[in-house]
Parts: structure tokens; C-alpha cells; sequence
């Protein structure tokens, strides 16, 4: 075992073993989108690289914060994030009919993808602040649910589906940890499946295309379930050991739309098969394993909740991902983070590693290298 003998100090007491694993999952990232650009650099994976290093990198430097200091910050984050939702309402920029940036000239902000990490956070330190005999009174649940559905909300009317499901998942999974009853969260999915048909009727047209679509992908192959299909053509292709590395025929003839972003697993799965695709999932498996047992051995009620919630965005992410590429949920744009293109994805995963080293070392106080 090396230790802070042969090494800084500062540098021992960092969790290796998770940054190694991470940096094992961005680099197989790097390595599929290189093939999927069809064996070049440009112009994926360098720009990846380059993102991937920069939020690696303010990961590991958030890994020094102190507990106080993130409980500090929790409040004015989550202001300054809502405040910044209801900019992109009034002064957003539009893309591809979606308003989800805010233009700051050398940069567009996407202010949704902070939310994440921060109704983690927010809900963790109301819920601390809460006397455990009072979680279950009305006066506990609605000033949480107003904090939770105020941001979904506004993110829902972008519209970004994806991103609203993430954060409504990622809060409900902090009050459900805090002790709210079960029935609590029961009740509202049983009214929208009693409502589902009204609902349906206000969602937008691409919305209400992609449930159809998840419904039935085969009734429209060449339309509205083209991703869908092209999708599990792929990855069923791959075999036990995949077509082997630059090979993937699906991809590298354009029949797989969006292979380098939400589709990269297919990608990945058609020339890697099933061992490569399970070593990746499998590697994803031990980050969520290790954030649970950071929650698992926090010593405050704020950090038992933040890593549990932090570690349910990461799943979440990886999960909503898995299902949407595989045809057994509808396509919401959710990306799999670390590997696919784009540094939106990739920001709110190395934040939520950054908050969770940073709690995680305030429970060790040896210094040899984990």
C-alpha cells in the first residue's frame, strides 16, 4: 500500500481508486466516439478529452470542501439556479425548438443541469434542518414539494423532458429516504396513470410521437421508431464479442442516428458486444456502489441524504439511458454520462463525484491510499 510516506499528503487522501474507475469509463468514452467519428479525433473525441479532463479536474479540487461550507452554499445555489431558470423563461436562447440556454456570449449556460445537484442538496438540508418527529406532518412535506416542483416546472415548459424527469427522480428519491410515507409518492403516479390520457393531449407533438413510438416501435421503422430500431439492430449485431474495434457497420454507414451522443451505447455494443457492454455497466455499478457507501457511512442526516441522492442522479442517468437505447423506455434525451458526446452530462456527473469525495473525505481519517 503506498502511502502519504511516498506521496503528498493532500494527494493520498484522495479516493484513487474511484478517480481510476472513473477515468477508465471516460477514456472508453473517448475511445467510442474516436471510432464513431470513423477512426479520427475531430470532432468528438479531442473536444471530449478536453472536457472530461477540465470537470475531472474541479471534481477532484471540490473534493476539499468541507461539509459546512457545501451546507453553506446549499441555499444560495439553489436561488441563484431558479433564478436562472426563470432567465432562460424571459431571455433564453432557442435551439432546435427547445429555450434551455442562457447566451453568455463565449458560452451557452444550460442552468437545468445545476439543478440536479442542487435539489439534491436543497432537500437533504431542509430535511436536516426538519425535527425527525415532525417529516411526516403536512407542514414538513410542502414547503419540500414546493422546492422540488418550482424548478421541475419551469424546466418541463422549456420543454426538456429528460432533464425534468432526472431532477423530480433525484428529489423524490431524497424525501423517500427521509422518511416520507410511501403513499405519498403512490398516490400522484396512480393520478397520472388514471389522467394519462388528458395528459397525453397537452404533451408536444414529438412527445406524444416518442410514447407512440415506445409503445409500438415497429409501426413506424422508417419514421418515428428508425432510432429505436437502429438501436437494438446494433446492439443484437454485436454478439457475444462485437464486431471488433472500427467495425461497427450500423454506425460507420450512418444507419445509427445519434451514435456519439444519446445512442453511444449502441454504438459501443455493436463492436464491443455483450462482455464490453457489461464491463461498462459493470464499471458504472461500483461508482453507484461507492456513493451509496459513502452514504451509508456519513455521520450527519445531510450527508446520509446528499450521497444517497447524488448517487440515485448518477444511476438514474446511466439507467434512463440503458432502457431508452434498448427500447424499454421512451426516448427522452438522456444522455450516458462519461461517454456521450457533450459536456452538459458530464459536468453534472463530476459535480455530483465532486460533492461526494468532498463528504466522503470528511469520514476518513487515515491517510494511506484508498
Amino acid at each position: 500500500m503506498i502511502t502519504s510516506a511516498i506521496i503528498p499528503r493532500p494527494l493520498a487522501r484522495l479516493p484513487w481508486r474511484l478517480i481510476l474507475l472513473v477515468a477508465a469509463i471516460g477514456l472508453a468514452g473517448l475511445i467510442v466516439l474516436y471510432s464513431a467519428a470513423g477512426g479520427s479525433m475531430r470532432p468528438w473525441a479531442l473536444k471530449q478529452g478536453m472536457i472530461f479532463f477540465v470537470f475531472l479536474s474541479i471534481a477532484i479540487s471540490m473534493s476539499w470542501m468541507k461539509e459546512s461550507t457545501i451546507k453553506a452554499l446549499t441555499f444560495p445555489v439553489y436561488g441563484a439556479t431558479l433564478v436562472m431558470l426563470i432567465g432562460v423563461e424571459m431571455l433564453g436562447f432557442v435551439g432546435k425548438g427547445a429555450q434551455r440556454w442562457l447566451d453568455l456570449g463565449p458560452i451557452r449556460l444550460q442552468p437545468s443541469e445545476f439543478m440536479k445537484p442542487a435539489i439534491v442538496l436543497t432537500l437533504a438540508r431542509f430535511y436536516e434542518l426538519v425535527p425527525a418527529g415532525e417529516i411526516r406532518r403536512w407542514r414538513a412535506m410542502w414547503p419540500a414539494f414546493a422546492l422540488l416542483g418550482v424548478p421541475a416546472i419551469l424546466i418541463l415548459v422549456q420543454p426538456d423532458l429528460g432533464t425534468c424527469i432526472m431532477v423530480v427522480l433525484c428529489g423524490v428519491t431524497v424525501m423517500f429516504l427521509a422518511g416520507l410515507p410511501w403513499w405519498i409518492f403512490a398516490a400522484p403516479v396512480a393520478a397520472v396513470g388514471v389522467a394519462a390520457p388528458i395528459v397525453y393531449q397537452f404533451l408536444h407533438g414529438y412527445q406524444r410521437k416518442r410514447i407512440d413510438t415506445f409503445l409500438d416501435p415497429e409501426s413506424d421503422p422508417l419514421g418515428s421508431g428508425y432510432h429505436i430500431a437502429q438501436s437494438k439492430i446494433a446492439i443484437g449485431s454485436g454478439g457475444i464479442w462485437g464486431k471488433g474495434y472500427l467495425h461497427g457497420s450500423q454506425s460507420h454507414l450512418d444507419y445509427l442516428p445519434e451514435g456519439h451522443t444519446d445512442f453511444v451505447f449502441a454504438t459501443m455494443a455493436e463492436e464491443w458486444g455483450l462482455v464490453g457492454a457489461v464491463l461498462l455497466i459493470f464499471a458504472f455499478a461500483m461508482v453507484i456502489r461507492w456513493g451509496m457507501k459513502v452514504s451509508m457511512n456519513a455521520k450527519t442526516r445531510f450527508a446520509q441524504l446528499a450521497a444517497a441522492g447524488l448517487s440515485a442522479a448518477i444511476f438514474f442517468y446511466v439507467s434512463i439511458n440503458l432502457m431508452m437505447v434498448t427500447g424499454m423506455a421512451p426516448v427522452v434525451g438522456v444522455p450516458l454520462p462519461l461517454v456521450s458526446y457533450g459536456g452538459s452530462a458530464v459536468m453534472t456527473v463530476m459535480l455530483c463525484l465532486g460533492l461526494l469525495m468532498a463528504l466522503e473525505r470528511q469520514q476518513r481519517s487515515g491517510s494511506s491510499l484508498q
